[in-house]
């Protein structure tokens, strides 16, 4: 094995490990039939969120760190706090103008005010401890549902199976210390 070669196949062996995550829960087994995704289609949604989410970053604007973006056949929604309703608006275009978007779902909210430095880390600490719980629960598929904070208002967004699910990651949320109310934008797949 040459000095060059190595690296070389240290790389592919990181790019299949990465390829085979993204697409372990493409078709799982407590997925009902009609829901499912092929691997296609979940790298092609793979690369719509990417793009979006690129687009928003370079944007000054519509200025999207902030932003989820969930791409689920090619349906792209959009979540997270904004400043003003321009600025969501922007966002939505951008999205809107990438190859192989269907439809958007703007589920943007205007933030109300500006935060502290002490608001946005206590934000933060909320965030975290409620996909914490979301991940915890064996009711709720956490790691497919986006969690914002923005002083207290927790938004879930994201794919769910059904209203029992998207009810019971409400649930959840509401019982995490530091949660004044929750909004849940999860769309139920089709």
């Amino acid at each position: 094995m040459t000095m060059h070669s190595r690296p070389l196949q240290m790389s592919l062996a990181v790019a299949a490990a990465i390829a085979a995550l993204a697409l372990g829960g493409c078709n799982r087994p407590d997925t009902p039939a009609d829901k499912t995704v092929t691997a296609g289609t979940e790298l092609d949604d793979s690369v719509i969120t990417t793009k979006v989410k690129s687009a928003l970053l370079a944007d000054s604007v519509g200025k999207g760190a902030d932003t989820s973006v969930e791409t689920r056949k090619g349906e792209v929604l959009l979540s997270g706090f904004v400043d003003n309703p321009a600025q969501a608006d922007r966002e939505v275009q951008l999205a809107k103008g990438i190859e192989g978007v269907k439809s958007v779902q703007n589920k943007l909210m205007v933030k109300d005010g500006k935060s502290t430095a002490g608001a946005v880390l206590d934000d933060s600490v909320v965030t975290v401890k409620v996909k914490s719980a979301l991940m915890a629960d064996q009711a709720t598929r956490g790691t497919e549902i986006a969690v914002t904070t923005n002083k207290g208002v927790v938004q879930l967004s994201g794919f769910v199976d059904s209203a029992d699910e998207q009810a019971r990651a409400t649930s959840v949320a509401r019982t995490v210390e530091g949660v004044q109310s929750v909004v849940n934008d999860t769309s139920i797949k089709k």
